[in-house]
C-alpha cells in the first residue's frame, strides 16, 4: 500500500489544498485547520449550513494563508492580536481575531456577519478523552488531527452510485491506495514512511459529503450520503474513513509506503 494523495485544509470548511508532502507538528499536518470562521456569537460556521464555503479557495504563501472569495477578491489572513473565545463542537477555545478586510468580504459573500479566527500555539484544545487518554491537542478539525481514507472504499461506493463521488467530498488528509475496500475498518496502527499513526475511531459522516466541492451546493438527492447510509451505518453513525493521531513528528510524502502494524 502507498500514499496516493495528501490534503491540508488551512481554514476549516473552506476548500483544501492537495500537496505532495506535509510535516506533522503537535496539531497534526502543519497549518491544517488553524483558521476557522465564526459568527457573532463565536460559534463555528461550516458547509453544513453554508455549502457555498466550498467555493472559497485557499493557498499557502510560506506559512501565510491566502483565501480567494468569489466576487470579492483574494485576502491574506492576518491574526490581529485581539483574543476572543470561540466554540467548536462544544469546546470553548481561545483564538485570535483575523483582519477586517477578509472578515468583511466573507460576510458579504455569505450574506451574514462572519469572522476569521486563528488558533495560536498558546491555545490548547484536547482531543476527545473518551478515545484518546493522552494530553493531546487538536486544532479546529472536528475532533482529531488526521483523517485517513482508503481509495478502494471510495471506488466501491462509486460502483453503487449513478454519479461518482470525489474524495474531496470526504475531506481526508491521507488517501491510501492498494488496500481492499473497507480494510481500514480493521486497522489500528499504520506506519507511513517513518511515522506511525494510531487509528482511533471510524469517522461518522454528515451532510457535508453531499456538497459539490466546485459548485458549493448540496446534492438534491442526498448522495453519496444516502447510499452510504444504506450499508455503512454503525454505532457511531454513517462511516467513511478513520480518525487518527500521529505518534511522532515527521514528514509524510505522496508515494510513501503504508504498512498495517496493529
Amino acid at each position: 500500500m502507498n500514499v496516493q494523495a495528501l490534503w491540508i485544509y488551512p481554514v476549516k470548511s473552506l476548500a483544501g489544498i492537495e500537496v505532495e508532502a506535509f510535516e506533522l507538528d503537535e496539531f497534526g499536518p502543519r497549518g491544517d485547520r488553524r483558521w476557522m470562521l465564526v459568527d457573532d456569537a463565536g460559534c463555528f460556521v461550516s458547509q453544513r449550513d453554508h455549502p457555498e464555503l466550498a467555493r472559497i479557495t485557499t493557498a499557502l504563501e510560506g506559512r501565510e494563508v491566502v483565501v480567494d472569495i468569489p466576487h470579492q477578491g483574494a485576502f491574506r489572513l492576518e491574526a490581529m492580536g485581539e483574543s476572543v473565545a470561540v466554540e467548536v463542537w462544544g469546546d470553548s477555545v481561545s483564538a485570535v481575531m483575523g483582519g477586517e478586510p477578509a472578515n468583511n468580504a466573507v460576510s458579504k459573500f455569505c450574506n451574514r456577519s462572519l469572522r476569521f479566527v486563528f488558533m495560536p500555539a498558546e491555545s490548547f484544545r484536547q482531543i476527545d478523552p473518551d478515545y484518546v487518554s493522552e494530553h493531546r491537542r487538536v486544532g479546529f478539525a472536528d475532533g482529531y488531527p488526521l483523517l485517513i481514507a482508503n481509495q478502494a472504499s471510495l471506488d466501491e461506493l462509486n460502483d453503487r452510485l449513478g454519479a461518482p463521488a470525489e474524495i474531496r467530498q470526504f475531506r481526508p488528509n491521507v488517501v491510501v491506495s492498494g488496500a481492499e475496500p473497507w480494510a481500514e475498518d480493521n486497522w489500528r496502527r499504520v506506519s507511513i514512511g517513518t511515522t506511525e499513526f494510531r487509528l482511533v475511531k471510524p469517522c461518522s459522516r454528515c451532510v457535508m459529503t453531499t456538497v459539490d466541492p466546485d459548485a458549493g451546493v448540496k446534492a438534491a438527492d442526498g448522495q453519496p450520503l444516502k447510499t452510504l447510509a444504506g450499508y455503512r451505518r454503525k454505532a457511531d453513525g454513517v462511516i467513511f474513513g478513520m480518525n487518527a493521531i500521529h505518534l511522532s513528528h515527521g514528514l509524510v510524502r505522496v508515494g510513501d509506503a503504508v504498512s498495517v502494524t496493529n
